[in-house]
């Protein structure tokens, strides 16, 4: 698409949410490698260029490093933390590391501001270096706490040395609109249908008319949704559902997921893999590996499946940006936090075409298009349930008897949540259980026994996110019947760690 947004990626883990920032305020906007030739630029006609943050400092031998007057002369140009380092540098202003980093939340006083927020902005950084001086002609018009630069402007563009993209930042999708329709005099022509339009078009046309595709469901809205998506793009003949028991589902999951999908008019297939996928995992306590194992044992499960017939040869997966910027850097330099079990592990010698409609998109952005596409809300609302399951929650081995403790536990945990009304006011919530014991007293004799965690935290996209603060009584509760009912725990613990600096899933 042409006259909308591009945006350079210099490997920030949160780039694609300028691009989701501005696709909400209806504009269509892309990611592009970082140094796309001018010319291939130019071709989209964009109203606005986006130079986005990255790991990288522009001192660094190997940093990204790009001409930006070139890009000013094709359109306006705003940058973003890195980026604003890179166009204070090669338009001539000053860049130095500096002696206190500003990571996390910080307040930037504006002397003049770009829309409709506070002058004193509360805002979220993650930077080492910093502007001591802008270029020649350019007006520094906003400074953190730490009083560095936050923001300038000067002929052509603007930009600002925090994130305005991330939802901690407040008044940041102001600061975009601002850029989009004070600056770069954009007309809104995006929205969310056209990513369902958009999509059943993609994939019609990657799809050979002749073509069949196996699609691996996980049971969580991610691969629902493309297995929805799939069937509607090419029909209920075309299109099998493989939904694997690998061991490593909730308490029931298996029998009830399949349930839903019959009733989704899906053409599923169910397998119990659970003894192979345990097997695989056998003595691996890493968690890297145990994706890796995951990953490549779903997709020997998936070829031991298919019919015999030469007409599948795409298998679908219901990848999302998030999975992909944590384990890959798909166009930037950015850097892997860790692998997903269902990005960059797939086998050599597959035999079958990788086709992906949601990898672009976020977790909410899925949901909606899941509503678009008829989807019942019940499953739509269901909380994120990562694809190894619950491999990745019991830290350590994974063995028969821990997966039995952490099905128990999870199930009271969640039940709970939802008996309080507070299932839906939370992003994510789920029990670990972790590799150690710790002494206790029950029944007047003492235990040594394992520790569950629980976790429960609020988002809007899972690139960032906080600890949900429940009421003490609450946890008590729930502390309560897990040590009663669940045999084997004697100490339940609560996760009070943010995204960043931790993960959402343990490991």
């Amino acid at each position: 698409m042409t006259d909308g947004f591009v945006i350079l990626d210099f490997g920030s883990q949160l780039t694609q949410l300028i691009a989701r920032r501005l696709r909400e305020l209806g504009f269509y906007s892309e990611l592009v490698p970082y140094n796309q030739s001018v010319e291939e630029i130019k071709k989209r006609r964009p109203k606005g260029i986006i130079l986005s943050g990255g790991p990288s400092s522009v001192f660094d031998a190997d940093a990204p490093i790009r001409n930006v007057k070139e890009l000013l002369d094709v359109a306006p140009v705003l940058g973003i933390c890195y980026g604003m380092q890179l166009l204070t540098q090669e338009l001539g202003g000053k860049v130095t590391s500096a002696e206190n980093r500003e990571y996390g939340h910080n307040t930037v006083t504006w002397k003049k501001t770009w829309g409709k927020y506070s002058s004193d902005q509360k805002v979220w950084m993650s930077h080492g270096d910093v502007v001591e001086a802008a270029p020649k002609g350019c007006e520094v018009v906003a400074w953190s706490s730490g009083e560095h630069p936050a923001a300038i402007e000067g002929p052509g563009f603007r930009a600002v040395q925090f994130h305005p993209e991330v939802s901690h930042t407040e008044g940041g999708t102001e600061i975009l609109r601002s850029f989009a329709v004070d600056f770069c005099k954009a007309e809104k022509n995006w929205s969310t249908g056209q990513i369902a339009e958009q999509s059943l078009e993609q994939i019609r046309a990657k799809v050979g008319a002749n073509e069949k595709v196996i699609c691996g469901l996980s049971g969580g809205v991610d691969s629902t949704v493309t297995a929805t998506l799939l069937t509607k793009a090419l029909g209920r003949d075309r299109v099998l559902c493989v939904f694997v028991d690998t061991g490593l589902l909730r308490l029931n999951e298996f029998q009830n997921v399949m349930t839903m999908y019959q009733e989704l008019g899906l053409n599923v297939k169910g397998v119990d893999a659970s003894k192979q996928f345990l097997g695989e995992l056998k003595g691996v306590s890493d968690p890297e590996q145990k994706r890796k194992i995951i990953g490549r044992t779903f997709i020997r499960v998936f070829e031991q499946n298919l019919p015999s017939t030469d007409e599948y040869v795409w298998l679908a997966q219901g990848t999302l940006y998030p999975d992909v910027i944590e384990s890959v850097s798909p166009r930037g330099a950015s850097v892997t936090i860790k692998s997903h079990h269902n990005v960059g592990g797939l086998p050599p010698d597959l035999k079958l075409k990788l086709i992906e409609p949601l990898r672009e998109l976020f977790k909410d952005e899925v949901r909606a298009l899941g509503k678009n596409l008829g989807l019942p809300e019940k499953f739509i609302g269901r909380h994120p349930f990562p694809g190894p399951g619950l491999a990745i929650r019991v830290l350590g081995e994974i063995t028969e008897e821990n997966l039995t403790i952490l099905k128990k536990a999870d199930a009271i945990y969640i039940e709970e949540l939802q008996k309080r009304g507070l299932y839906d006011l939370i992003w994510q919530a789920f029990a670990c259980l972790l590799p150690i014991r710790t002494v206790g007293v029950q029944g007047d004799g003492r235990t040594y026994d394992r520790v569950l965690a629980l976790r429960a935290v609020t988002s809007v996209d899972g690139m960032t996110a906080d600890w949900f603060a429940f009421d003490p009584k609450f946890l008590a509760h729930v502390s309560n019947r897990i040590t009663n009912e669940v045999r084997g725990i004697n100490r339940v613990v609560y996760d009070v760690t943010s995204k960043p600096p931790g993960t959402i899933e343990w490991e």
